[in-house]
């Protein structure tokens, strides 16, 4: 087993930690900012069923965007990729806040095409940002990744609490939709900034960070050279092209074949989720007391409770690390599929509540017993493709989930 723990004497682990769990807020609280605000396109578009259509858009983006990088990933300059894909998720919600002030908050055709050029957008920044990121972080410590995906989670869990505040702000004031998305659109726009600023010239800079990257170049890695030499670092490049190019590619087959239960395991996991969040949750659980809230409340429950089961893990008891229970939980999960059916059919809106927050809770929890074990053991250059395919087989079921959630209007009209 290689010891991945640093040197006593370096400093920066907690700051670490909070610029990471800072970076995955950032990574996506654009994509949350706009399911969250899902039920002002359902105002605008009534007929073209936004929670669905921008899901799907989204999500073809993301997958073939993570195929390439996650291929060539042993070859691409990460802190190019990471800056990129946060600038892209800066200027893409700074662009739908353009649209909507441009057209005045009114639907259309027109103006649709241009939200699903936005997602298609979020789609590929989200590949750049998570494929990086994880990758990087892989070689680092646990706590790293876990502090990353928690943010990823809370993401979900503030724009969702910013949410059900605006609405409340605003319920009775006229247009209130719209000026509550255009405070989304405008507060997503500031924190991707931010999130561009962090990690360009605060997260390189940091010494344990400088350690790990250091130690990954020792160990044969080249994605990160243009980080070390941001925190003034020089590393020199040597070996054969030819033969590491050789190496990277029978590496990558035998780091899937080592890891394919982990593979699976994160693919089967948000396909199942996906396929009911957010389309299920938004158009087919029926009318309760909630009203309009309901939707909004499911969105937000989801997202409090998938942020709350990244942190179980933390208690060393709780977490699971065999994957052999890892895998038997997630094909249980699947059980949840006719429990949402018939609660949605016959059942109250609690019971539909309970499932939604075990939905998410279960979803977080299990990301996090993936990403912190499958990396263990293997050096740095591994790692970071270890990473990267991971989070390529985290996508492919995102994007098999949304379209298996169009299952759901099998029956009901479109």
């Amino acid at each position: 087993m290689i010891n991945n723990e640093p040197p006593a004497h370096l400093e920066g682990k907690y700051a670490a930690m909070a610029i990471c769990w800072f970076l995955g807020n950032g990574g996506l609280f654009c994509w949350n900012s706009m399911l969250t605000i899902v039920d002002y396109y359902i105002y605008l578009f009534p007929k073209y069923h936004p929670s669905r259509v921008l899901t799907i858009v989204y999500q073809p983006f993301a997958f073939v965007t993570i195929a390439i990088l996650a291929y060539n990933e042993a070859k691409i300059n990460t802190r190019l990729r990471n800056l990129f894909g946060y600038t892209v998720y800066f200027f893409s919600i700074l662009a739908l806040l353009i649209l909507d002030l441009a057209t005045s908050g009114k639907g259309g055709i027109g103006t649709f095409i241009g939200i699903c050029i936005c997602s298609g957008l979020f789609g590929i920044a989200d590949a750049h940002v998570q494929g990086g990121m994880v990758g990087d972080l892989s070689y680092m410590l646990p706590e790293f990744i876990q502090s990353f995906l928690a943010g990823t989670a809370a993401s979900g869990a503030l724009t969702s609490a910013l949410r059900l505040i605006t609405k409340a702000i605003f319920e009775n004031s006229s247009n209130g939709l719209r000026k509550g998305a255009i405070m989304y659109f405008a507060l997503s726009s500031f924190f991707e900034f931010l999130c561009v600023m962090l990690y360009a010239f605060v997260f390189p800079k940091l010494s344990i960070v400088k350690y790990y990257r250091s130690k990954a170049a020792s160990e044969g890695s080249k994605t990160v050279s243009a980080d070390l030499a941001a925190a003034g670092i020089q590393t020199s490049p040597g070996g054969d092209k030819e033969d590491s190019k050789e190496r990277e590619r029978k590496g990558i087959k035998q780091l899937l074949f080592e890891n394919i239960d982990y593979a699976l395991d994160l693919f089967l996991t948000y396909v199942l989720t996906l396929s009911i969040f957010p389309g299920f949750l938004s158009e087919d659980t029926g009318s309760h007391s909630l009203g309009t809230w309901y939707a909004l409340v499911l969105i937000a429950m989801f997202n409090v409770f998938d942020f709350i089961g990244r942190y179980i893990p933390l208690v060393k008891i709780l977490k699971m690390e065999s994957r052999k229970l890892i895998t038997m939980a997630v094909i249980s999960r699947f059980l949840l599929i006719p429990a949402f059916y018939f609660t949605a059919k016959y059942g109250k809106q609690g019971w539909m509540i309970l499932l939604t927050s075990f939905l998410g809770l279960s979803n977080g929890y299990l990301t996090i017993c993936v990403f912190t074990s499958a990396p263990k053991g293997y050096k740095g250059p591994e790692q970071n493709a270890l990473g990267n395919m991971l989070v390529l087989c985290l996508l492919g079921g995102l994007f098999a989930g949304v379209t298996l959630d169009w299952l759901w209007l099998i029956g009901k009209g479109w």
